[in-house]
C-alpha cells in the first residue's frame, strides 16, 4: 500500500489537484511562470517517486517472465 501512495497518489495529488492552486501564484523565475516550473519539476519528482518505490519495494523481487 505504501508503494502505491509513493508512486501514484503523491504525484497525482501534486499534478492533478494542486495545479489550480499553483496557477494562482504569480511568482516567476527567469520570466517562467510558476505553473510551468511546478509541472516541469513534477516530471522529475514523479520519476524520483517511482525510483524510490523500485529501490525500496521491488528491487529484491525475482524477475517474472
Amino acid at each position: 500500500m505504501l508503494r502505491v501512495v509513493i508512486g501514484l497518489v503523491i504525484p497525482f495529488i501534486a499534478v492533478a489537484l494542486m495545479v489550480p492552486l499553483a496557477n494562482e501564484v504569480s511568482w516567476t523565475l527567469w520570466n517562467i511562470p510558476f505553473l510551468y516550473l511546478w509541472m516541469f519539476a513534477w516530471f522529475i519528482l514523479t520519476a524520483i517517486c517511482l525510483a524510490i518505490c523500485w529501490f525500496c519495494f521491488d528491487r529484491h523481487r525475482p524477475d517474472s517472465v
